[in-house]
């Protein structure tokens, strides 16, 4: 029996797509790098839709510096209802998916006040990019938010997702939600030096740096880097635990 046949049905509710238009259709340039990196990489649905948005929004943007406002993303209705079908829901999603772009290092993100308040800007991580959240830090340029006001720049720590990311390993979603739970019960210093003497003793994982911060929850670590002496001792108390 021939396909055409028996076509597929699509889920209550999911609408088809008509196809492209014909004649000249606009495109957006998407790196190549984009396909044989990062791809193969992102295995959330939310992530990969910010990610090409993002692609697609500065590239109608003009001039050489481009970037993007979290509210100009949480104002485009078309985009928050691909995230979630209920309105309360919309926004929260799309904050996890910049997170999660954020910390796999796709898009770079910095703080700023203006006279309007705090303002999210993001920008991809091309060396235009980067330049431009560098030139932003060291106060050589500011984006055209307010020019009556100056810009105070709010330059960000790492959050436990870019630390786990850059640390440890790849971000998955049951180890983001750990690293949330993480984020709301210790204060970010702790969890920046639970991941540094993760590193330091060579014992990459979420659990052991979880057995890090319970330890020094329950002990106290008003002492802890003092002194490395203890480093091996302490390394071992830790594995021995996890086994």
């Amino acid at each position: 029996m021939r396909t055409a046949d028996c076509p597929l049905r699509l889920p209550t509710g999911m609408k088809g797509f008509s196809g492209f238009p014909a004649g000249k259709v606009r495109s957006t340039p998407v790196p190549n790098p984009f396909f044989t990196e990062l791809l193969p990489q992102i295995d959330h649905l939310g992530e990969m839709k910010v990610t090409l948005y993002c692609f697609w929004r500065l590239a109608l943007k003009e001039g050489n510096i481009r970037y993007l406002r979290r509210k100009e993303m949480e104002a485009d209705e078309t985009l928050l209802n691909g995230f979630a079908e209920h309105k309360r829901d919309q926004v929260p999603a799309l904050a996890d998916a910049l997170e999660r772009a954020v910390a796999r290092g796709t898009l770079l993100h910095i703080e700023i006040e203006s006279a309007s308040g705090t303002e999210d800007l993001y920008f991809v991580n091309t060396p235009k990019g980067r330049a431009a959240v560098d030139g932003i830090t060291k106060g050589e340029w500011r984006p055209t938010l307010d020019d009556a006001t100056p810009i105070e720049v709010l330059v960000d720590r790492p959050n436990a997702f870019t630390l786990y990311e850059q640390n440890i390993g790849p971000l998955t979603p049951m180890i983001a939600d750990e690293l949330r739970d993480i984020e709301s019960e210790y204060p970010a210093e702790w969890i920046e030096e639970a991941i540094g003497e993760a590193v330091t003793n060579n014992a990459r994982s979420l659990r052991y740096v979880i057995k890090i911060l319970e330890n020094w929850k329950t002990q106290g670590k008003a002492d802890r880097g003092k002194g490395r002496g203890n480093t091996e001792k302490d390394r071992r108390r830790y594995l021995d635990y996890l086994e």
